[in-house]
């Protein structure tokens, strides 16, 4: 697994061993990527300069992609003790400007306002509407933020709020949305 594009195009990323880590796959990620760059809907303004918020972090792939695109930082969130070890190591590895909090995404503290928001939690658990009812109130959401939600190909998603775009990817589904504004 490598970043795709950008500052640190190419470069390898660590992932945990076993399968307790999806990590988001490299043309996936370029396709997601793609999508934002040139959507009417979100454009190089979605990326460069974001703040970044990527929860079930993992190996922090999609937030790290996001960074090596022009983002100015990221928040990783993360709880797998496996998984915060190996992002931790890449997020030192590139010298990212990154946070990492170790917790739980479904019960975040008070947090910055983010404006790129990428949800990746294990499928089939409905853990996006969770996390976003969690982060939403605690602050982690600016206003009008982006959302990409990665579930299973066939999981619903029930959401108030406007789905911008939705792809399938093999047996994952990228479904982006937008916040309404305050």
């Amino acid at each position: 697994m490598r970043i795709v594009a950008g500052l640190w195009r190419g470069r390898a990323l660590l992932a945990p061993k076993g399968e307790a880590t999806r990590p988001t796959a490299d043309r996936v990620r370029q396709a997601l990527f793609d999508m934002l760059l040139h959507a009417p809907w979100a454009g190089r303004d979605s990326v460069v300069g974001a703040t970044v918020l990527d929860a079930f972090a993992g190996t922090g792939a999609l937030g790290l992609e996001a960074l090596s695109r022009g983002a100015a930082h990221a928040h990783f969130l993360e709880r797998d003790r496996a998984a915060l070890a190996v992002l931790r190591a890449n997020i030192a590895a590139l010298k990212a400007p990154a946070t990492l909090h170790a917790m739980d995404a479904t019960r975040p503290p008070p947090g910055p306002p983010c404006t790129l928001v990428f949800l990746d939690p294990p499928y089939g658990q409905g853990l996006v509407e969770k996390a976003l009812a969690a982060l939403a109130p605690a602050g982690w959401l600016a206003p009008g933020a982006l959302v990409v939600a990665e579930t299973a190909r066939e999981e619903p998603l029930t959401l108030s709020a406007e789905i911008l775009a939705e792809r399938s990817h093999g047996a994952a589904k990228i479904t982006i949305l937008r916040l309404q504004e305050g």
